[in-house]
């Protein structure tokens, strides 16, 4: 059964059909092309009467990856926990059974399911299924929720699994992936970087806002009714300003003219924080900009870390890892 919601002049079983990077029989083969492209994972073959004859289409552009695969057999996938990016998965026929602790998603033509970067996941695919296939790494996702929301996240972006496709919002997300799927099955050659960093940013924009998150409510509040006052945004742009300086909320307070009292009830209710995690949070981001741009011969976490005044490397690994997916250690040493 096909999709109703998926439309575009690339037939479903021919997309990326020009992009074929894995067709073989054996299993282990097969796991290894999907630690290639997605992470470490596990495969199992449930009926063990049966052949597998694993075909996997896939093609990276910047940030996001799409594909189309199919194992041939009853398949129970075990990647555990997707660190490094988010998937979503639209089976063209059959169907899916992803398990998220004791939750369950069924996934199929008229039902896709998204697996969040943090959580973990076993997906058992049923024989004769066939899906489309949508990777976005969470350094993009979250860089353009930010963009959106005009402040650093508190928490990683978390989406509800199931992705109904016979509503309007998710009849709206597959006319996008129909139109990205269309022009990436059809243009064989290297995409302008510009062209690409369009695609990256309509994808991103329409899963957050066709389908529901933590950060929804913010992201389709009223505009007139979530201004931050302007000690807010001044404050903010002060930390942007002199996060790489002992800040304290005395100064903050001092620098725009308010109370501590008001600037941190500013900040609790329109940033859903206070002005020192937020100080925390751009803090982070800078070691990890730095750690980004350096090598592991010119410099060494400790330092940055330092340099950015995290003294207590404990804290400050366990709040990286978290923010980011990773130790800065391997950061540092990509």
């Amino acid at each position: 059964m096909q999709s109703l919601a998926f439309s575009t002049a690339t037939p479903p079983d021919a997309v990326l059909a020009k992009f074929e990077v894995c067709h073989t029989q054996d299993l282990e083969e097969a796991r290894r092309w999907g630690e290639r492209i997605f992470c470490e994972n596990r495969l199992r073959n449930q009926d063990r009467q049966a052949s597998v004859d694993t075909r996997i289409y896939y093609r990276r552009l910047g940030g996001i990856g799409v594909g189309r695969m199919s194992y041939g057999s009853d398949i129970t996938i075990d990647p555990g926990v997707l660190d490094t990016f988010a998937l979503i998965q639209m089976p063209i026929r059959g169907e899916e059974v992803i398990e998220f602790g004791s939750r369950q998603v069924c996934s199929t033509p008229t039902q896709a399911s998204v697996i969040n970067a943090h959580l973990p996941c076993r997906i058992h695919h049923r024989k004769d299924t066939e899906k489309l296939i949508m990777r976005v790494d969470r350094s993009l996702l979250e860089r353009i929720c930010q963009q959106h929301l005009g402040r650093t996240l508190q928490k990683p972006v978390e989406f509800l699994p199931a992705m109904p496709l016979d509503t309007a919002e998710g009849q709206r997300w597959m006319r996008m992936v129909g139109w990205i799927y269309d022009n990436l099955s059809n243009d064989e050659g290297s995409l302008p970087p510009l062209l690409a960093a369009q695609f990256e940013q309509a994808l991103v924009t329409a899963l957050l806002t066709c389908q529901p998150s933590n950060y929804s409510a913010e992201l389709c509040a009223d505009e007139g009714q979530s201004i931050a006052p302007s000690f807010v945004k001044r404050v903010e742009r002060y930390i942007e300003e002199y996060a790489h300086e002992p800040i304290s909320i005395v100064e903050m307070a001092e620098h725009v003219g308010v109370s501590s009292r008001s600037l941190f009830a500013g900040f609790r209710r329109f940033r859903n924080t206070s002005p020192m995690l937020y100080l925390k949070e751009v803090r982070l981001r800078r070691v990890h900009e730095e750690l980004q741009q350096s090598s592991a011969g010119s410099t060494t976490v400790t330092a940055v870390a330092f340099r950015w005044g995290f003294s207590h490397l404990g804290h400050f690994t366990t709040d990286y890892k978290r923010r980011f997916g990773e130790s800065p250690s391997d950061t540092l040493a990509r």
